[in-house]
């Protein structure tokens, strides 16, 4: 890993250290006004609080990397103390709260595959797969004249996860999720 990211080498998911804070590239753009020196607008999530926000770095600004590190482990359950994983390895075992996990944990299924995010040691957030497959638990029946293309309907998944779904998933039907953005991807192959 870099210890100082130039501004040409910024990519989405590089991890930063702004102002001793662990941030995450989610966007960017380098820009060269006609008049004026070159710049890259970024958008950066913060690691610690999910805050979103945007920077505007000159060309040529180097900027430190986060001192993180990434573990793969397997989610194991939540309890009343948080989330608990354990690293595949030594199986040592990690506890993450309710409140670093947020949203992310509507799309975790017992002994799933994540990586932890380390910042100094401590445990901050998860990085799920891309896609999940999970299984509609509640939906609205499908109707003859109910077309592929046309619409879409709330459907609640095994996790409790809502997801926009085309009219014709039923109940029962397992669904491949984009954890980015909670879309729905297709319908699984099982």
């Amino acid at each position: 890993m870099a210890s100082v990211y130039p501004t040409n080498e910024f990519r989405k998911n590089i991890k930063l250290d702004i102002d001793n804070t662990p941030y995450q590239i989610v966007d960017f753009q380098h820009v060269s006004p006609g008049k004026g020196s070159a710049f890259t607008r970024t958008k950066l999530k913060n690691l610690l609080n999910g805050n979103v926000i945007e920077r505007t770095f000159k060309s040529g600004d180097r900027v430190p990397a986060a001192n993180v590190e990434v573990k793969d482990m397997q989610y194991l359950f939540k309890d009343g103390s948080g989330f608990n994983f354990m690293n595949t390895e030594n199986f040592e075992q990690t506890i993450i709260s309710e409140e670093q996990i947020g949203e992310l944990a509507l799309f975790m299924q017992d002994n799933m595959q994540v990586q932890v995010v380390f910042y100094n040691e401590k445990p901050i957030t998860v990085e799920l797969p891309t896609f999940v497959e999970l299984k509609v638990v509640k939906t609205d029946p499908s109707f003859r004249g109910d077309t592929v293309t046309g619409g879409s309907k709330p459907a609640t998944m095994e996790t409790g996860a809502v997801v926009q779904v085309p009219f014709h998933i039923s109940e029962g039907d397992v669904l491949k999720i984009d954890t980015r953005d909670s879309s729905y991807v297709e319908k699984a192959n099982k």
